[in-house]
């Protein structure tokens, strides 16, 4: 241990974890984070190595023991069957069932829907109910006939923390000076702050504003493969990865007389966000609300505090927007978001700026356990320190109208991450004011490019400092680019004709622009065009029909190669079907290969009864279908032959199964409910 690991042990004792071996066994599991460190901290609370690799092989063998995997829920209802009871590590929903009075539990990956649940667990633990929990399970076998379940919950015990000591978190930052503590957060996220600057420190900071500062209204743009989903899928069970949006999803289901996500999370992000699918014009109206007031109405009046963040790639050269007065650095948002919805965002995290992600900069010290950091986000969400920030900070006479609460809610954010107790010195504080204001400033710089009047010119955003000088903030990508400075206006159709020495500036201006685009070539986004896409269905979501996530990949394909173990019930078999009818469609592909396996030979010979209906169907039009049985398959791959691999965690069996075949979605899979599952897709050469 070095100096800081020594005190953060001291005065956190039991709060925190190596990060070097979350990241040894992250890299074999799919298990979230604060799971696997829930069970370090039970397994590897010490600073033996021989100890240490003993509880890092505790961990793998609890794993394999009580993690329930995707397409492992019948072996899971077997093992219960047979030995009456088992403990599952798992996600756990409980839902109020009204034709039946009842609650009922469902374990995401036990595959089961009707499992009876004591009252005392859900009554303990809301979040049962507003969207599950990470849990330990003990489930029981029922063998009375006359009911109508198999299972039953008889313990649970939440893997998130149970109750958090605010004062314990507040009390113990007075050890640590300004720096130090901004370190402690940094190797908290897994990283080594000395091979990080300290603007890149605050910018691996900034993403966490929406975590502890309610409805703040967040963006990063910027290269692919430099973290900017993990820090909203991986640092809180609070905060929720999106790629679609509609009103009764995210905002408030008429029909159900429910509140949508924003209800329910501390922080919704929206994953890949040039390609978020807002499904009506309404949606982007309420947005709108939301984000200006943390209120909407749907004939009702809605009030939550969850932060809105999105995050999204830039396919371009910051130097080539900055310096372009066609394009600005939103280009890649979503074309439903106008400038109404750009000028809500609080700030603008120059995503270009932040590392790859590379073992390089991972750290091998302590950091705060992730739940247990989740939960003082979570507190600090509650507390406001915009007071202090009127009190304290003198803001330039730029900054007017949605700049004033943008800055001031940054500044706010930052003093509840890095002083949670406690009060800045002049000369740090004067630094918060800075990196928010620059913020700001990025954002206005973006919507005075694409107004061609004056409503945003005023974009030399500044601070007052200590001694009453005004300190003007500059973005570093745009302080040199005249296009982003002093962007071109239109002239009004009709106006008087330019005087001749104006004319020739102008003509000369032009001129010198015609160069430029000649060097900086933007072409035309192709949204179409297939892309690397990395993204998480949550629990619930819809729009995820087969066509959806590969039919764009398709295109010129001839062979697709698919390696599933689970293909071998009935509706798995359906689900192979809906997938070979959007391959017929696709009007290229002549072969479908398939690598499955089975449980008995029983079950195999059904299967291979359907599969040569399922041949002979294919090959009237066109398509050979092949099969071949493997005991020892366990990953989910579609390679296809065009060079694009499409990995999802669950592989074609990503549905829930209906309540009834007479609901919506029954038959429309664009429509029906899915289950849990990450989606990765790149191109292998």
């Amino acid at each position: 241990m070095d100096t800081l690991d020594k005190k953060l042990n001291e005065v956190y004792l039991g709060r925190v974890v190596r990060k070097d071996l979350l990241h040894r066994i992250k890299k074999g599991t799919n298990v979230p984070s604060f799971v696997l460190e829930f069970l370090l901290a039970k397994y590897c609370a010490s600073d033996d190595p021989d100890e240490i690799e003993e509880g890092i092989q505790a961990v793998f063998e609890t794993l394999e023991r009580n993690y329930v995997r995707p397409g492992e829920a019948n072996k899971a209802q077997s093992t219960v069957q047979q030995k009456g009871e088992h403990k599952f590590i798992d996600k756990v929903h409980v839902t109020y069932k009204e034709g039946e009075k009842r609650h009922w539990a469902e374990m995401e990956n036990f595959g089961s829907r009707r499992i009876a649940i004591p009252e005392k667990f859900y009554r303990d633990n809301d979040r049962l109910l507003e969207g599950g929990i990470w849990a330990e399970v003990t489930v029981a076998h029922n063998d009375i006939d006359e009911d109508k379940y198999a299972f039953y919950i008889q313990d649970l015990r939440p893997i998130q923390l149970s109750r958090f000591d605010a004062d314990e978190f507040f009390c113990g930052r007075e050890h640590f000076t300004r720096d130090e503590w901004l370190d402690v957060l940094i190797r908290s996220m897994g990283l080594e702050p000395g091979k990080l600057s300290s603007r890149v420190k605050l910018h691996f900071v900034a993403r966490l504003f929406p975590f502890v500062e309610a409805n703040y209204n967040f963006i990063e743009l910027g290269p692919r493969g430099t973290g900017k989903s993990y820090a909203f899928s991986e640092y809180s069970p609070y905060s929720t990865l999106v790629s679609q949006a509609s009103t009764p999803t995210l905002f408030y289901n008429n029909a159900r007389r429910k509140v949508g996500l924003v209800g329910y999370w501390d922080v919704v992000a929206f994953d890949e966000v040039g390609r978020v699918k807002m499904k009506d014009k309404e949606t982007v109206d309420v947005l709108k609300s939301y984000m200006a007031s943390g209120r909407f109405s749907r004939g009702v009046e809605v009030v939550a505090n969850a932060s809105l963040a999105f995050v999204g790639n830039i396919d371009y050269s910051v130097e080539q927007l900055v310096n372009s007065d066609q394009f600005d650095l939103f280009i890649s948002l979503p074309r439903e978001f106008d400038l109404a919805v750009m000028d809500r965002f609080f700030t603008f995290l120059p995503g270009w700026e932040m590392p790859k992600n590379s073992s390089e900069y991972l750290t091998e010290r302590f950091g705060f356990i992730t739940d247990y950091l989740s939960e003082a986000f979570h507190a600090l969400a509650k507390q406001s320190r915009y007071d202090y920030v009127t009190n304290h900070c003198k803001l330039g006479p730029s900054i007017e109208g949605r700049d004033e609460m943008a800055v001031k809610r940054t500044i706010a954010s930052i003093l509840k991450l890095l002083h949670p107790s406690g009060e800045p010195t002049r000369e740090e504080l004067e630094e918060y004011m800075g990196y928010a204001v620059e913020g700001r400033r990025r954002i206005k710089e973006q919507l005075n490019k694409r107004k061609h009047d004056d409503e945003y010119a005023r974009v030399n955003l500044s601070y007052i400092a200590a001694d009453g000088g005004e300190v003007v903030v500059w973005c570093p990508e745009s302080k040199n680019a005249d296009a982003t400075q002093h962007p071109v206006r239109k002239r009004l159709p009709g106006a008087p004709k330019l005087e001749p020495a104006l004319k020739s500036v102008q003509k000369e201006s032009a001129e010198q622009e015609q160069d430029l685009e000649e060097i900086i070539v933007l072409p035309p986004l192709q949204v179409d065009e297939p892309k690397e896409d990395h993204y998480t269905i949550l629990y619930g979501d819809t729009g995820y029909a087969y066509e959806t996530i590969f039919g764009r990949y398709l295109q010129g394909c001839k062979a697709i190669s698919i390696e599933d173990p689970y293909i071998r019930l009935p509706h798995q078999v359906q689900n192979l079907v809906r997938f070979c009818e959007l391959a017929v469609k696709g009007g290229s592909v002549t072969e479908v290969n398939l690598i499955t396996g089975f449980d008995n030979e029983e079950q195999k010979a059904e299967v291979l009864e359907k599969f040569e209906m399922l041949r002979e169907s294919l090959k009237q039009s066109g398509i050979e279908f092949k099969w071949t049985f493997s005991p020892v398959i366990h990953d989910r791959t579609i390679q296809l032959d065009n060079d694009w691999v499409i990995k999802i965690g669950r592989g074609l069996d990503i549905y829930q199964r209906p309540d009834n075949w007479f609901s919506v979605g029954s038959s429309d899979f664009d429509l029906r409910p899915c289950l849990e599952t990450s989606v990765d897709i790149f191109r292998v050469d």
